[in-house]
């Protein structure tokens, strides 16, 4: 599990060295299974937890939304991303951006197209559970398993109250606020909208599922 407690060319480094040492392992997963799962999720729905339950399960590496927008603000930290890729490599990854930019009609800024090599590189190397930033939007289909977290607002709100300690009204405040942050950002960068269900190969509701519940459904989807 990755933190912020380390700067993120530490996480960048320290993740290249486990991609060097999972290329030489024998138990390299097959190019034809999927080998990244991608976690979108309203807040407070639980889906971090998800997220981090199945990184463990399946001894994956998990990268947080702030780790991923971290390392696609730094020139430096992309730039030590793409060097852990061999030519062929580089060339899947540019043949993905053009590939994203020409079907879903988009205009890239610096930010999105950093950001869409950064979530390329970490596809490719596989292994990995990607929570935020429309990876969803951005990886291979048949590469990636990508799973949306929902419950009904008020569940939410009480779970975000339990971890922050905050009022109800504050809560509320800090849910509707998050929530409209992340429709606007996948509404900006991927002209699409982060609810629609045909973004996602599996929606998981926690206010029907519990955590262990919704673990063992995406493990036994992927036949894990």
């Amino acid at each position: 599990m990755m933190t912020k407690k380390r700067t993120i060319q530490q996480i960048v480094e320290e993740q290249s060295k486990r991609w060097e040492r999972m290329k030489s392992s024998t138990k390299h997963d097959s190019h034809d299974e999927i080998s990244v799962i991608t976690v979108s999720r309203e807040p407070g729905s639980g889906g971090k937890l998800i997220a981090q339950k199945i990184a463990d399960k399946l001894g994956f590496d998990l990268f947080h939304r702030e780790v991923i927008h971290e390392m696609a603000e730094s020139a430096q930290a992309k730039k030590m991303l793409l060097e852990t890729l061999d030519e062929k490599g580089l060339s899947v990854i540019e043949d993905l951006i053009s590939s994203l930019v020409y079907d879903r009609y988009l205009w890239p800024d610096e930010y999105l197209k950093h950001l869409m090599k950064v979530i390329g590189t970490i596809g490719k190397h596989g292994r990995a559970v990607i929570m935020g930033r429309g990876a969803n939007f951005i990886l291979q289909k048949e590469r990636a398993f990508r799973i949306r977290v929902i419950a009904p607002l008020d569940r939410r709100i009480q779970n975000v109250m339990k971890e922050y300690g905050s009022s109800e009204e504050e809560t509320r405040r800090r849910v509707l606020r998050t929530e409209s942050d992340r429709m606007s950002f996948i509404r900006k960068y991927f002209n699409t909208s982060i609810t629609d269900p045909m973004n996602y190969d599996l929606i998981i509701n926690t206010d029907t599922m519990n955590l262990d519940m919704a673990v063992k459904a995406v493990t036994g989807a992927l036949g894990k």
